[in-house]
């Protein structure tokens, strides 16, 4: 059975959107989601699911999250096969090596417009750097994230679509999850 994991945006990062990895869990279950396990308090949740595509386990575990939690979020999912793909295509991968948590992976819910990416890349306002693989953005901030002017939402507004970004380190805990979900299914 394939298995996939679901990013969910924005959430746990200040006084909106606070969702438990319990309440998350059970809302995967509810949806008949098998071996459902969060990964950190970040809304990372790795799943097995019945042949169906990523784009429907998203709609689906939205739709889950309003009627069962009232936490209306995106929500992106990636199936392992594509999480590896996105890890395996990494164009950073000295920052990789030497800076893990500040080298982001950022799957995006839709692909992006090569003019779009041209418009970020023109917007960046410090030594940050952006690439774009397959509907995936790979993001480097040398100098911190916290303090860039490079956020979420301008990036989301010169992309013109959504996504959840995730550290390295992040990123690798998952997919040492996914790995362990396929030898298990």
């Amino acid at each position: 059975m394939p298995a996939f994991v679901a990013l969910l945006r924005a959430v746990n990062l200040g006084p909106h959107n606070k969702i438990a990895m319990a309440d998350l869990k059970a809302v995967a279950e509810s949806l008949g989601l098998l071996h459902a396990r969060t990964v950190l308090q970040s809304g990372n949740l790795v799943f097995q699911a019945k042949a169906q595509s990523s784009a429907s386990l998203e709609k689906a575990l939205e739709a889950a999250l309003v009627k069962k939690l009232e936490l209306k979020t995106p929500v992106v999912v990636r199936s392992a096969v594509e999480w590896r793909a996105a890890l395996d295509a990494n164009p950073f991968p000295k920052e990789a090596k030497a800076d893990p948590s500040h080298l982001l992976l950022m799957p995006l819910k839709a692909q992006v417009e090569k003019s779009a990416l041209a418009a970020l890349v023109n917007a960046i306002p410090g030594r940050e750097q952006a690439k774009l693989g397959k509907q995936t953005l790979y993001l480097v901030y040398p100098d911190g994230i916290g303090t860039s002017k490079l956020t979420a939402a301008l990036i989301e507004k010169k992309i013109g679509v959504a996504g959840t970004a995730r550290n390295w380190n992040t990123a690798q805990k998952i997919a040492t999850l996914l790995e362990d979900e396929l030898d298990d299914g």
